[in-house]
């Protein structure tokens, strides 16, 4: 019987992977603020899930701060790194706020 992830199967990161999704993390951020914005940087960590779905879905429970204010969101990050364009979306969603931001490069 294999102990490997479930494909579509969410399961929380640890050790390796959760170090490699908060790099990916900290770099989409990074690019984020590259283009039209906005600019964050991770604080404090809660959680980090990942789930095979035609690339990574990454899940973050995360504080972000921009330098004047922070706040406690939701992040996703889906990857398919086998796409030349289009191939990272981020989506930040903060709490208590109903509109999400959306950014595909």
């Amino acid at each position: 019987m294999s102990t490997g992830p479930i494909l579509g199967g969410v399961s929380q990161l640890e050790g390796e992977q959760r170090k490699e999704a908060l790099e990916l993390l900290d770099a989409t951020l990074a690019q984020l603020a590259t283009g039209d914005g906005p600019s964050y940087r991770a604080l404090t960590v809660t959680s980090v899930t990942g789930q095979v779905v035609a690339g990574t879905l990454n899940t973050y429970e995360v504080q972000l701060d921009n330098g004047s204010e922070q706040k406690q969101c939701t992040v996703k990050i889906w990857t398919q790194p086998w796409l030349k364009e289009n191939g990272t979306n981020i989506k930040i969603k903060f709490l208590g706020e109903d509109d999400e931001l959306d950014r595909t490069w």
